[in-house]
């Protein structure tokens, strides 16, 4: 026996009908609104402007109604003042850099820093021209000994083999 024997074949269906709601099914009330329907409450849109409630003016100069002083409330900080002593550390710096190249030639990192805050406190408005120049000074020769060093370092070293 196939299939198609053992199935009767359904009978045409009459139209759907819809029948109305039973007893027991309660009809939807007006608080459940459909999804973005005003519910009362807020009137007004997120972006309406704001009713001005009192108008408010300076006081006319003479009169009675004088206010009180406005206290500043949003005030800049002060600068903080400029510090010194960028000089003072170039010369110390250029100094030991100095010592260290009549040495041996690996001092000149130290005269470097020296030379490189000199320049700074040069550009500096508070710091000591006379200091900064002299480390200036004191730095560049601490560099030039330095090479020397490394120059008769590297001569000696080509040389003796």
């Amino acid at each position: 026996m196939s299939a198609d024997e053992r199935m009767p074949l359904p009978a045409e269906s009459p139209d759907p009908v819809v029948e109305p709601p039973t007893a027991d099914v309660a009809a939807a009330d007006e608080a459940s609104a459909l999804p973005g329907v005003h519910r009362g409450g807020y009137l007004r849109l997120p972006t309406a402007p704001v009713a001005v409630t009192r108008e408010s003016a300076p006081a006319e100069p003479g009169t009675d109604d004088d206010a009180p002083p406005v206290v500043a409330q949003w005030l800049m900080p002060e600068p903080e003042p400029q510090h010194r002593g960028l000089a003072a550390w170039a010369l110390a710096f250029s100094i030991g850099g100095l010592v260290v190249s009549l040495f041996v030639g690996w001092g000149f990192p130290i005269g470097l820093v020296g030379v490189i805050s000199a320049i700074l406190a040069l550009r500096r408005p508070l710091e000591s021209r006379a200091m900064a120049v002299w480390a200036l000074v004191i730095g560049v020769m601490s560099i030039v000994y330095s090479a020397g060093w490394l120059l008769y370092a590297a001569g000696r070293i080509t040389a003796g083999g």
